[in-house]
């Protein structure tokens, strides 16, 4: 089975769990990312998205400025080994209804990340590879 080794993002946008909003958001920015992987000592705690800057911080009218990574992020953080088969980050992807997975390597350091967007682009690849070999074995449509 393949592994996720050959989508994962090895360049993760990370921050501290003391980070504010406000510098999460301009990461974002600076970055072109939806989410920020909060880490201490290399390990993953928690993933904080736009979406939660958005529904936790603005829509309640709270600073961004002295709203920090660590009172907005999820506490309960799924993340896969980097060895981990394809199938099976999907399916602990579906089962856990989370987009973006931190990727960690045997002593549970911060690896990489992936997330839904990847495997839509994996699986686009693979429909093109399969469609080419249709199209190869098939006489070409005449159209009229």
């Amino acid at each position: 089975m393949p592994e996720i080794k050959s989508i994962v993002r090895e360049q993760v946008v990370s921050a501290s769990p003391d980070s504010s909003l406000t510098e999460l958001a301009e990461l974002m920015d600076d970055e072109d990312v939806g989410s920020v992987v909060i880490v201490e000592e290399e390990q993953p705690q928690g993933i904080v998205t736009d979406r939660d800057i958005t529904i936790e911080a603005v829509s309640r009218g709270e600073d961004p400025t002295s709203v920090t990574a660590a009172d907005v992020m999820s506490e309960d953080l799924v993340t896969v080994d980097i060895d981990s088969g394809i199938f099976d980050v999907l399916r602990t992807m579906e089962d856990t209804n989370v987009r973006r997975v931190p990727a960690t390597d045997a002593d549970g350091n911060l690896a990489g990340i992936v997330a839904f967007d990847d495997f839509v682009v994996l699986l686009g690849r693979e429909l093109k590879l399969l469609s080419d070999v249709v199209e190869a074995e098939i006489p070409p449509y005449e159209h009229t």
